[in-house]
């Protein structure tokens, strides 16, 4: 290459974004999922071996999916072919067939990349099945969301799921210090200072995405211009507006966040309990969401225990419905520490369950004839509340008798427990049960 040609390369090479300049090209470039690359790991034996299989490549934005399938191409000198599901369909497939079949017969392998693999919908992941169970092409998709619940399972038992992580912070730092050092494709050429304390910081806001990382060193870079400087906190905020959150309203991580704060209530932990309803606000969750499964676990793992912590879950809804965001997220987070600290007692949760078991597996019992209502004269000659003894006629308005049906008169749903209120429930049912036992 001439001086001429260096010059219009490095022309064109600068106009190129640097999260797109600093892509690893080998596995010893790459940062981090150090459980699948390294000596002996399953990326490199299986490079190693040349025995790719079609993969699903499951992680974060940021964390090397796209990269991943780039090296694997390079590596077995296959034709990468890249789709993105958002902007391809049945008709972008079929051409990439065409290619694939025109490089067999070449004896050159054929790699199709799809990113987000998850939106395509199931007939056009049923597309691929025969090429892959083929191996006319080597699958590789790439998705953000879990798996197991986006592609299909004929596709999933074709392919091998690796999950990627969010990247480490040493790996974010070396990122950022091989992209400020670099000279052939970072700002190497520039004298750019960075303290620990900045990466620490860029780091934070990138939540494990390297893109980001690198995208807020650029914006610095191009903010600042000239070849000499440092960079502060106060140029990461100025280009970094708002943290970068993992999560999506409909995705995996919605559904990862709301079980860690119902588990974390369950377990009578208020301080966890606040940090996971915090993530989900600044995440841009619906609080009223949140409300509504508060007043689900208001029932469900406290229910009899408190029964005031169904009154202030209610309470804590309508009072955000009526004030909005953000002053109204206090009186949700006013619930949330109640219902963290409440007695808990998931009775009448097993109880209703029970009950639900049986009306929906067991025959139609009818109802006893004493416990009928007659309505009419005619009902009333068929024995229809025929017996009945009203409660309020009798002592402490307890009475012995049968409300089951006959084959179900011995069942037992509802065991309190010595938790909070509950306790003075199951008292009160105990010493019922000694009365009419003695009546």
């Amino acid at each position: 290459m001439n001086l001429f040609e260096k010059e219009e390369f490095k022309k064109k090479r600068d106009k190129e974004p640097l999260a797109y300049r600093m892509r690893p090209q080998t596995l010893e470039e790459f940062m981090g999922q150090k459980h699948i690359i390294g000596e002996g790991k399953f990326l490199n034996q299986a490079l190693k071996e040349g025995k790719i299989p079609s993969i699903i490549f499951w992680g974060p934005p940021g964390s090397g999916k796209t990269t991943l399938a780039m090296i694997i191409a390079k590596y077995i000198n296959a034709q990468f072919i890249s789709l993105s599901a958002v902007a391809s369909g049945i008709k972008e497939v079929k051409e990439v067939i065409e290619k694939a079949k025109l490089n067999q017969a070449a004896g050159k392998k054929t790699i199709l990349f799809i990113d987000e693999i998850h939106r395509f919908n199931k007939a056009q992941q049923d597309a691929f099945l025969p090429y892959v169970e083929s191996g006319l092409i080597i699958l590789i998709g790439a998705t953000t969301e879990n798996p197991s619940f986006e592609v299909i399972s004929s596709l999933l038992s074709r392919t091998k799921v690796i999950k990627l992580d969010p990247l480490r912070k040493e790996d974010i730092e070396n990122i950022i210090r091989r992209a400020i050092t670099d000279k052939e494709k970072g700002l190497g050429n520039k004298n750019i200072k960075i303290n620990q304390e900045i990466i620490d910081l860029i780091d934070n806001f990138s939540n494990g995405d390297a893109r980001i990382a690198l995208n807020i060193i650029e914006m610095i870079d191009m903010m600042k211009g000239g070849n000499d400087y440092e960079i502060t906190s106060e140029d990461v905020i100025a280009v970094v507006q708002k943290k970068t959150f993992l999560y999506d309203k409909s995705g995996e991580e919605h559904y990862n966040l709301i079980s860690a704060l119902h588990k974390s209530l369950r377990d009578s932990d208020p301080d966890a309990a606040l940090y996971w309803f915090a993530r989900m606000i600044v995440s841009g969750e619906d609080p009223m969401y949140i409300a509504r499964r508060l007043i689900r676990f208001a029932s469900e793992d406290i229910g009899n225990a408190d029964p005031y912590a169904l009154t202030l879950s209610i309470s804590a809804m309508d009072a955000y419905d009526f004030i909005g965001s953000p002053e109204g997220e206090l009186a949700l987070a006013q619930a949330i520490i109640y219902l963290a600290v409440a007695p808990k007692s998931n009775a009448v949760y097993t109880a209703y369950s029970g009950a639900i078991k049986d009306a929906e597996n067991l025959k139609d019992e009818p109802v006893p004839l004493h416990l009928r209502n007659p309505v009419t004269p005619l009902m009333a000659s068929f024995g229809y509340g025929k017996g009945y003894k009203y409660a309020h006629d009798f002592k402490d308005n307890i009475v012995k008798q049968e409300h089951m049906p006959e084959k179900l008169k011995d069942r037992k749903y509802y065991n309190p427990t010595d938790n909070g209120f509950e306790k003075q429930i199951k008292e009160r049912l105990l010493k019922w049960k000694k009365e009419l036992q003695s009546s």
